[in-house]
């Protein structure tokens, strides 16, 4: 029996990870389409869908589902996604901002109002907590692609603002002007990067105790599980060990 119920746990958790995994790639497309619909449908052309291009990849996601997403955009029958930008405060009075591409407002601003209610925050109007937040561009290598000091150099040369270099590799971060333009400057000289993208980098963090983590951490996965949200941003901060215990 004990190993009948392993068995069932294994697939149980298969399950859950290609259940999860189906929902990423879904969102991924619908980024992808998006992003190929509001401009050329050529990666090497649009940087935002190549920035969806890179991201979709860095999942794993084949090259087929790729494709077949930029197609979709030019054809008759693909939907029309409206993108929305939600703020609200989670507990502790910590700062959330939520994009999502949607086919349905209502539905979508009912569901994301019912998360804040459960966690016990509030959904707020636009522009209520995004003030908190600087809109930046990070692009991101591995360690292996250049030294610190060269991607340093090529950083500032391209017309980035700061360089992170650490075990895992290089984050540079560019200001929302200057994105696309350090993005291909730095992939000419080093490759593709790791990641490419727009995000809410907040400018200054809360930290929180772990009771109060422990809501807002619920509240941001019941954000990320809805299948019209594409990113979620918070200004908080706490401990490792509670990240370990939810699972992060």
């Amino acid at each position: 029996m004990a190993g009948h119920s392993q068995f069932k746990n294994i697939m149980h958790r298969k399950g859950r990870q290609d259940a999860v995994r189906s929902k990423l790639f879904s969102k991924l497309a619908r980024e992808i389409t998006v992003a190929a619909k509001m401009g050329l449908p050529d990666p090497a052309m649009n940087p935002r869908l190549r920035a969806a291009v890179l991201a979709a990849r860095a999942e794993n996601m084949p090259k087929d589902n790729i494709e077949r997403a930029i197609k979709k955009a030019s054809g008759g029958d693909s939907e029309n996604y409206d993108e929305v930008r939600y703020e609200g405060y989670a507990p502790g009075g910590v700062a959330v901002i939520i994009e999502a591409l949607t086919d349905n407002r209502n539905r979508t601003a009912g569901e994301v109002r019912s998360y804040f209610t459960k966690a016990g925050g509030a959904l707020a109007e636009t522009g209520a907590v995004s003030f908190m937040f600087d809109k930046v561009g990070e692009i991101e290598f591995p360690a292996k692609a250049a030294s610190e000091d060269a991607m340093m150099e090529a950083a500032i040369e391209a017309g980035a603002d700061d360089v992170q270099t650490g075990a895992e590799g290089h984050q540079v971060t560019t200001s929302m002007e200057s994105f696309a333009e350090v993005a291909k400057a730095l992939e000419a000289k080093f490759g593709e990067p790791t990641k490419s993208k727009l995000v809410w980098r907040p400018q200054n963090t809360i930290a929180v105790d772990d009771e109060t983590g422990e809501k807002i951490l619920r509240l941001i996965g019941s954000l990320e599980d809805n299948d019209d949200v594409q990113n979620v941003y918070a200004n908080f901060e706490v401990s490792d060990a509670l990240i370990a215990k939810m699972g992060g």
